[in-house]
């Protein structure tokens, strides 16, 4: 079997590992939560959605498959709707035409998180994919002419990641790290079928996740294959509990786990959100009293933290990082007051 996976091209990856890298060297303790938080969309915000290419019922489609997470969030997705005829952008736009930025005209499926769909500097030196104008935020390769069959939940997917979300698989409560069979059974003998794809050998010993994705059709070196799948351990994201429900959560073949059943294998049905998709959604986007009241703990313990000066705070920009920090601190205990 072949399996093409997710992945923004390899320019992008290199830019914004460059750019968290900075956020997180000169982030002080206790920003994990707002250094993560700078990336969503502002509480209560319409996020506008705009089409390349595609036919209204295709549009309609993908519109009316988003609905299950606006229901679960406070933040709207807009689509521009008039008359039946959905918003548009097009690659000569030089101002934005909407946020998340939608085309089925590349191959396969993908979508920049969060707030890099309109971060200028993602893309800036030019190509297909970026946060500019012109560029494209999100793919659904194909979907023009040919859907799969679970098409919905790939939609949900993608757009889960537009709002903020990174994958299941890499959640660092989960199991998947020590699951995955990284490497070649022992005495694996590389072996291709026609289409590039490595497959089991004559002994019907199995490839590694490494050799497996090195083949047809993803292609990846080393560092893509832990960019993608390997477990992120990092100061700026906060995460939830591992939800093998989740749409998440990659469905893989099964000789990528070590053991049958996994504990990383999904167990929901790939289509729907999970209760726990929700409950993230809540977290980010929340508009209950509770929510909102948690909201505005989590940022003025931030703001505690930084103290009253950048003391605290390394040099290298870091300055500026933190007047950014308390800024967004401040604006997300005051959205969370105004709300209630």
């Amino acid at each position: 079997m072949e399996l093409e996976l997710e992945s923004l091209p390899d320019e992008l990856i290199a830019e914004i590992e460059v750019r968290d890298r900075w956020r997180r060297a000169t982030a002080a303790d206790g920003l994990e939560f707002l250094v993560t938080d700078i990336g969503k969309w502002p509480l209560g915000q319409t996020v506008r959605v705009a089409f390349l290419d595609g036919n209204d019922q295709l549009h309609a489609d993908i519109a009316g498959a988003t609905k299950q997470i606006t229901d679960a969030c406070n933040l709207t997705l807009d689509f521009g709707q008039n008359g039946g005829t959905y918003r548009r952008w097009t690659r000569a736009d030089t101002v934005l035409a909407a946020e998340i930025r939608v085309s089925f005209d590349l191959p396969g499926y993908f979508s920049l998180v969060g707030t890099d769909s309109t971060d200028s500097s993602i893309g800036a030196g030019g190509g297909p994919v970026g946060g500019n104008p012109g560029q494209r935020s999100l793919n659904l390769g194909g979907y023009a002419t040919n859907r799969p069959a679970q098409w919905e939940g790939t939609v949900r997917h993608e757009f889960l990641h537009a709002l903020g979300f990174h994958h299941s698989h890499q959640n660092m409560r989960g199991t998947c790290e020590g699951e995955f069979r990284w490497e070649d059974a022992v005495g694996y003998v590389p072996t291709q079928n026609p289409a590039g794809t490595f497959v089991a050998d004559a002994q019907g010993r199995q490839p590694g996740i490494y050799t497996y994705l090195a083949g047809a059709p993803n292609r990846w070196p080393r560092a893509k294959v832990d960019h993608n799948l390997r477990t992120v351990d990092a100061p700026d994201l906060v995460a939830g509990p591992f939800d093998t429900k989740s749409v998440m959560l990659y469905r893989f073949p099964g000789f990528f786990y070590k053991s049958t059943p996994s504990s990383c294998a999904p167990a929901g049905n790939g289509q729907d959100l999970s209760d726990g998709d929700k409950r993230g959604l809540g977290l980010l986007y929340p508009h209950t009293a509770d929510e909102l009241a948690d909201r505005q703990a989590r940022a003025e313990a931030v703001l505690k933290s930084l103290g009253a000066g950048l003391e605290g705070v390394p040099e290298a920009n870091g300055g500026d990082l933190a007047r950014a920090y308390r800024s967004r601190a401040e604006e997300l205990a005051a959205q969370a007051v105004g709300a209630r």
